[in-house]
């Protein structure tokens, strides 16, 4: 098909029999996708079927992004794989909004899921993508949420936009081959490359870079701060954040920006929000403030705990305590995990393993605690008796350090009908195979 031909085609779906089509298909069912098209096509031409059968289908797929916005949103096939969660793309609207960000040049804007958050923080977008038909969905999404009075959608090559005069610049480069759509993770291979990104960004007073979470730490700016975020557990992106050195614009309207005596970083009214002494594993919640230059920050959503580094070493292994504590995905992509193990006092199980220990059990929204009964040699048919011994019929597997797959071990230990559960670790311990096995930690 081709981009003409995609337009049209789309087009046809906002004008009102198309959208007669996409309410009747409001609750569609995949599986009956050939009875349906064969249904609709006696009242409507083939294409303007198959596109809302298409755009059905999107929607579906990206409700676990949207929620319910999703079933009056209008989505490409990239545009579902590539755009942020809404609740990821809130938080960082927020964030810019804190700021005192109130205009924005949104590049590689895609179908606007991001610029709709930030629309409704506030912020009036400039949102552009080289993609007509992205375009298209862009406009057609700022219609349909009500935001197209914020959102201005321009087609256009975004390294020919002048973003003079906006408060920040937000880039999203893609990270996908366009012939099958694998991920990039050369960052100088996205579209596009993170060099112009980082170099667009300098020019303006704020600035977020969307980018892939496994990018190398020395790929990274040291001028701006990068965030981890996860969802659920699950780490989704980082973040590059800049605020350009003497910017000339004085304190942003509602917030005290003025510096702290000893270079210090000033809390946050509400309490609480103070930078953790010693740089420990204390939550600190700067959603609002300005990026701090070389940081490294995890964020967790969706309760919005932030850990901003503060550069701590490694802590010494030790044996293996009364607890076991896993750190999120965000913590251990941002080098944070020496900071929670401060705020523990714990320590490392092994010098290579992001896995800490302690001996008492302490409350910590960066780390899954869980309380350990066993430290074992690695031995499968030990493990299997263990488990057979204590009737456990429910077994999670993990593993950090270990040559062994989870579900190879799971066919061979041949869990029965048991009543019990069971956690269990494959890891390293001072560098020895060890099996460790254990419970969640109850309120923890």
């Amino acid at each position: 098909m081709t981009d003409d031909q995609a337009l049209d085609d789309f087009a046809a779906l906002l004008a009102p029999e198309g959208q007669a089509l996409l309410w009747e298909l409001r609750d569609h069912d995949p599986a009956d996708e050939l009875a349906a098209a064969t249904r609709l096509r006696r009242d409507h031409a083939a294409p303007l079927v198959s596109a809302a059968l298409t755009q059905a289908r999107l929607r579906q797929r990206a409700a676990v992004k949207f929620g319910a916005d999703a079933q009056r949103m209008y989505f490409t096939p990239n545009g579902v794989e590539q755009s942020t969660r809404a609740s990821v793309a809130a938080h960082r609207a927020a964030r810019l909004a804190g700021l005192g960000v109130r205009t924005l040049a949104d590049l590689c804007c895609g179908i606007g899921g991001d610029a709709l958050a930030l629309a409704r923080a506030g912020i009036r977008v400039l949102a552009v993508d080289r993609d007509p038909l992205a375009c298209a969905a862009a406009r057609a999404n700022a219609e349909a949420l009500g935001l197209a009075e914020l959102i201005e959608v321009r087609c256009a090559d975004v390294t020919e936009v002048d973003t003079t005069g906006y408060d920040a610049v937000f880039v999203d480069p893609a990270r996908r081959t366009k012939a099958r759509g694998g991920r990039i993770f050369d960052p100088e291979a996205y579209s596009p490359p993170l060099s112009w990104a980082v170099e667009a960004a300098r020019t303006a007073p704020f600035a977020a870079l969307k980018i892939a979470p496994g990018v190398p730490h020395e790929a990274l700016p040291e001028d701006a701060e990068t965030e981890w975020i996860s969802y659920g557990g699950e780490v989704k992106e980082a973040v590059v954040w800049f605020a350009r050195p003497g910017r000339g614009d004085g304190p942003v309207p509602g917030r005290e920006d003025e510096p702290v005596p000893g270079g210090g970083e000033k809390p946050v009214a509400g309490g609480g929000n103070e930078p953790a002494a010693g740089g420990g594993g204390k939550p600190v919640h700067r959603g609002g403030d300005e990026p701090v230059a070389g940081g490294r920050r995890a964020t967790l959503l969706p309760g919005g705990d932030s850990l901003l580094g503060a550069g701590l070493p490694d802590p010494e292994p030790g044996p293996v305590g009364r607890y076991l504590y896993e750190p999120d995905g965000a913590v251990i992509r941002a080098h944070l995990v020496a900071e929670v193990a401060a705020g523990l006092d714990g320590r490392l199980i092994d010098p290579t393993i992001a896995y800490v220990t302690a001996d008492a059990l302490r409350p910590t929204p960066f780390a899954t605690a869980y309380a350990i009964t066993d430290v074992l040699p690695f031995n499968v048919k030990r493990l299997k008796a263990l488990l057979r011994e204590r009737e456990v019929g429910v077994a999670v597997i993990k593993k950090r350090g270990s040559a062994v797959e989870p579900e190879e071990l799971r066919k061979k230990l041949k869990l029965g009908g048991g009543g019990n559960s069971c956690t269990i670790f494959l890891t390293r311990v001072a560098g020895a195979p060890t099996m460790l096995l254990g419970q969640p930690a109850n309120g923890f």
